[in-house]
């Protein structure tokens, strides 16, 4: 059966509401899941450096817990199972009265996720400063929580923003997995013009398109953090 293009469809309405709408709530999922993913990692980044064996535990077992279980299976618990487990109040404010639970659910369940990766990154950055710097911050006078602050952070950041850089990039394309509980972000928009006019080659496609240019400007943005912070002599250039 030979298939009739149409690319003028993704143009006309309500289609091309459709897809402004899904962008913008890509972008709002995925923006509020790295922000969720940097404070929650850097903690726990930190906790599993820390010289106190429970502390590194806990971080330890969060970064198992939420690294080992697929992101698809978390978001059906978060969306799911836990209204039905909270206390009856706190569950129906969660089901009903929550505006836009699914966004909501979709960006703390994708946010959560992410932070095991970032606090992986954050560790290793931390370890790859090496104990000289720590030792040299203490001798000259600074706390624990000052030399973090002050040396082992700022430089261990530095160094980990490549990295960083890619888990920015898997947040925007993991936030697709939000359709699977009914926010209709980029790919959901996408998929539902297809079942609207038949050209799903067309719908995808422009989704395509759209998830590239995302992802080329955080590329670009990223890159140019890099050059501004990078230290002359000691870490290399973007």
């Amino acid at each position: 059966m030979e298939y009739h293009w149409n690319w003028g469809v993704l143009f006309e309405p309500p289609y091309f509401g459709w897809l402004v709408d899904g962008t913008k709530w890509t972008l709002l999922v995925a923006a509020t899941a790295w922000v969720l993913a940097l404070a929650v990692g850097v903690t726990i980044g930190v906790a599993r450096t820390l010289p106190w064996r429970p502390v590194r535990a806990l971080g330890a077992a969060y970064v198992d817990l939420f690294r080992n279980v697929p992101l698809l299976i978390q978001l059906f618990l978060w969306y799911f199972v836990l209204p039905e487990v909270l206390p009856a109040e706190m569950g129906r404010f969660i089901k009903r009265d929550l505006p836009n639970p699914e966004f909501w659910t979709a960006a703390v369940g994708l946010g959560l996720f992410t932070a095991a990766r970032v606090a992986e990154q954050v560790r290793a950055g931390i370890q790859a400063v090496g104990q000289g710097q720590g030792m040299a911050a203490a001798a000259s006078g600074m706390t624990l929580a000052q030399s973090y602050r002050h040396v082992l952070l700022p430089l261990a950041l530095r160094q980990i923003l490549p990295p960083l850089t890619s888990d920015f990039l898997h947040v925007i394309k993991n936030s697709s997995l939000a359709l699977t509980i009914g926010l209709l972000e980029l790919t959901g928009q996408s998929r539902q013009i297809e079942s609207n006019t038949f050209q799903g080659i067309e719908a995808l496609t422009a989704a395509t398109l759209v998830y590239v240019a995302i992802t080329l400007v955080v590329t670009v943005a990223m890159r140019a953090v890099e050059r501004r912070v990078a230290i002359p002599g000691q870490l290399a250039r973007a």
